[in-house]
């Protein structure tokens, strides 16, 4: 039987109905509500045996309420994939009725401690980590919850919630193996996205090579800018004879569909001459000129899970916690057996 020490807000809100918000207000006085949901709250929170702490009650009192969401604008960022975790970070956080700060500029390591000196915001949300972040030790010395969009190699004692790249990588290499192939390419990032040490595209790349390794296959490792000049040099590249390339696993949404047309013009099908598996939302994986086979980027729900972490932080109900979604593989018949 679970602990009453452990039951949580967001549980009593299930339970009566209601908003995580409207449990906080419940809680705290702060705003009036209407006596048949004060009663019916009040009813759970006696029926599941919560015991508010300190920190749950002052969830609602002498709070900004407003969150800081890094995320710095630079190049090999691909701007419509960030905005749909901006987006489900906005959503996520109106359900608890806070509001969402947009940090934008180049930050170092003090712009967590500003933003929380200065009472912009009550708790930050990081995306953009790097591998080796020079940010993580000032994080783990802010005196507000921090919860990063992303895990960087030293995370002991951080907030961190992401894909997990690394398998995600050795599934996609592992799922063109199952089907014969025996010479596989990985398009990555920009160059810069690598330069810099990003997390999730050196995770991936390990996994790649990981599963490329073990399964003995010849493989080799491609990164790309935008544009249709670079996508046609990198193919020439990941497509000479000596190579004997017939699987790409792509990981860079920005390129997907100059990719497609480059192949059209060089009168490659896909699959039929070429497999492509790639990394991506759903929507943009179904829409492209030809449907890709893909793993998801569950933006919607990794914001809402960042934000979800933020709030038991806020409320000292959990401690720092890394959890990493599985990657979900969509078939939509773009690769083939060799």
């Amino acid at each position: 039987m679970r602990r009453a020490g452990m039951i949580t807000i967001k549980e009593v809100a299930r339970h009566a109905g209601v908003s995580m918000s409207t449990v906080s207000y419940v809680l705290s006085g702060k705003r009036t509500i209407s006596e048949e949901t004060k009663r019916r709250v009040e009813r759970s929170i006696l029926a599941l045996g919560y015991q508010p702490n300190a920190g749950a009650r002052a969830l609602a009192l002498n709070r900004a309420r407003v969150l800081g969401l890094v995320v710095p604008l630079r190049s090999g960022v691909n701007m419509p994939v960030i905005m749909q975790f901006v987006a489900s970070i906005v959503a996520a956080a109106r359900d608890y009725e806070y509001d969402v700060l947009l940090l934008t500029k180049e930050s170092g390591p003090d712009e967590a401690h500003r933003v929380i000196a200065r009472s912009m915001a009550d708790a930050i949300i990081m995306m953009d980590v790097e591998s080796a972040d020079p940010r993580v030790p000032e994080l783990r010395a802010v005196d507000a919850p921090v919860v990063l969009l992303g895990m960087p190699d030293d995370h002991e004692g951080l907030s961190c919630v992401d894909l997990d790249f690394t398998t995600a990588g050795k599934q996609m290499a592992g799922h063109l193996a199952d089907l014969g192939h025996r010479s596989i390419a990985l398009i990555g990032s920009h160059p810069s996205v690598y330069d810099r040490g990003t997390s999730y595209a050196a995770r991936l790349l390990a996994g790649f090579r990981s599963e490329t390794s073990k399964r003995n296959l010849a493989a080799s490792v491609h990164s790309c800018a935008p544009g249709y000049a670079s996508v046609a040099a990198c193919l020439d590249d990941v497509l000479r004879p000596d190579r004997g390339t017939t699987g790409l696993v792509v990981h860079n949404e920005a390129i997907l569909g100059q990719l497609l047309l480059e192949l059209r013009r060089r009168s490659l099908d896909v699959p039929a001459d070429l497999s492509v598996i790639t990394l991506c939302p759903d929507d943009l994986a179904e829409n492209l000129a030809v449907p890709l086979t893909s793993m998801t980027v569950p933006a919607e729900e990794l914001g809402g899970i960042a934000v979800e972490m933020v709030m038991a932080r806020l409320a000292q109900e959990h401690a720092p916690e890394v959890r990493l979604l599985q990657p979900r593989l969509t078939d939509r018949g773009s690769t083939a057996a060799r």
